[in-house]
């Protein structure tokens, strides 16, 4: 690895390209993934260019998504050692039809991260040595070339790891509420709501004066996020969580839900919830039921099982929502507001914590595999590609 110091550079792209490793997911045609490490190299940047050495990214549900596939990890087999490891898995046979367009396709994964910028052009030479948050895929690697305006500067004493989830989850709690104001919403409902993700939005909602209805799957995760000050917490394996949930619904008025699941009968489950709140408000019988709309958006996929939902009247909806579909729909501008106040909440709304900081070839660990995977909170990871010498 080369450990390029920034200080020695003066904005102007070197001659020799940078090499450094970087994580590699490949599924082979005949239902294999495997997964690896190369070396690459980076060329010098020009222009508006700058090239980061990343120093933390995080292990996100969607980046985990594209790493490992579909693949059965049972029968999971890990060879070789240091930076030759790698982890091999079968896809199962009915999976591999949705897959045909990235097979033997070597991909990068990870979504956002963050590092010390060590080279740049001309363009961006204001950048040099400078922290700074990224996002742009590929970022479980040593090095990575990027376009200035990829990067958010972070503010003086802020580290890589405090910035290296700067992005996904809190442009996506933003986007969230941001997304209820635009369609008319008053209020909001969030399942997983007791992951990273979910206490950012917890963060925004309280200081927003936002009703907020969090489900979580046990009491554990329950009593934490009262203990956090939430008023409205449920834990959908109760027995009288349908119940409960109607009666927060008529409370906050919540007819909008994002749902980190996507699959099962959850979903079904608040649509009819808020169906039953809307009718207990309503001056009279109507076949039709409730004529406001209730709307639940799939971002996560938890959940593997197909959506169930029973009849909810005629004014519903389910759909998916991404954060960058979402980005690419408010604009450049817009999208800059938000992230200049997730640079300026950084240690506070969107604050991040991480179960363990590991390595590359880290990753490639069977061993972790299976930490590195658990859906439960508190169980998120953080690579840091400059442990790998």
């Amino acid at each position: 690895m080369n450990t390029t110091s920034p200080e020695l550079r003066d904005g102007t792209p070197d001659e020799q390209p940078l090499k450094g490793l970087e994580l590699r997911s490949c599924i082979t045609p005949d239902g294999e993934l495997k997964l690896s490490l190369i070396e690459l190299d980076v060329a010098p940047p020009t222009g508006d260019e700058v090239v980061v050495r990343i120093e933390a990214a995080p292990l996100n549900p969607s980046d985990i998504g594209l790493l490992l596939g579909p693949a059965d990890l049972n029968g999971a087999t890990e060879t070789g050692v240091g930076r030759q490891r790698t982890i091999t898995a079968k896809i199962p046979v009915e999976a591999m039809d949705s897959l045909s367009l990235r097979l033997d396709a070597s991909l990068p994964v990870g979504n956002e991260g963050a590092g010390v910028v060590v080279q740049a052009g001309r363009g961006a030479a204001d950048l040099l040595g400078r922290t700074v948050s990224v996002a742009g895929g590929g970022m479980y690697t040593q090095y990575r070339r990027l376009n200035k305006a990829q990067c958010m500067v972070l503010d003086p004493g802020v580290t890589p790891a405090e910035g290296a989830a700067a992005f996904i989850n809190p442009l996506t709690a933003l986007g969230m509420v941001e997304t209820m104001r635009r369609e008319g919403h008053l209020a909001l409902v969030h399942t997983a709501a007791a992951s990273n993700l979910g206490r950012m939005l917890i963060n925004v909602c309280r200081n927003e004066g936002i009703p907020l209805v969090n489900v979580v799957r046990n009491e554990t995760q329950l009593e934490f996020l009262k203990d956090l000050g939430s008023q409205y917490v449920l834990n959908s394996e109760s027995a009288t969580f349908d119940a409960d949930l109607t009666d927060a619904l008529v409370n906050t008025k919540a007819t909008l839900c994002f749902d980190a699941l996507t699959g099962g009968p959850l979903a079904g489950r608040i649509l009819l919830a808020m169906e039953r709140a809307l009718v207990r408000e309503m001056p009279g019988y109507s076949r039709y039921g409730s004529s406001t709309h209730k709307q639940v958006y799939m971002y996560g996929s938890l959940d593997p099982r197909p959506i169930e939902v029973p009849r909810v009247g005629m004014a519903w909806g389910i759909g998916g929502w991404l954060l960058f579909h979402f980005l690419g729909r408010i604009g450049p501008e817009a999208t800059q507001a938000l992230r200049d106040r997730v640079n300026a909440e950084l240690r506070t709304t969107f604050h991040s914590e991480f179960k363990a900081e590991i390595s590359l070839m880290d990753v490639l660990s069977l061993e972790l595999v299976r930490e590195y995977t658990k859906r439960s909170t508190g169980s998120k990871f953080l690579i840091n590609p400059s442990l790998d010498v």
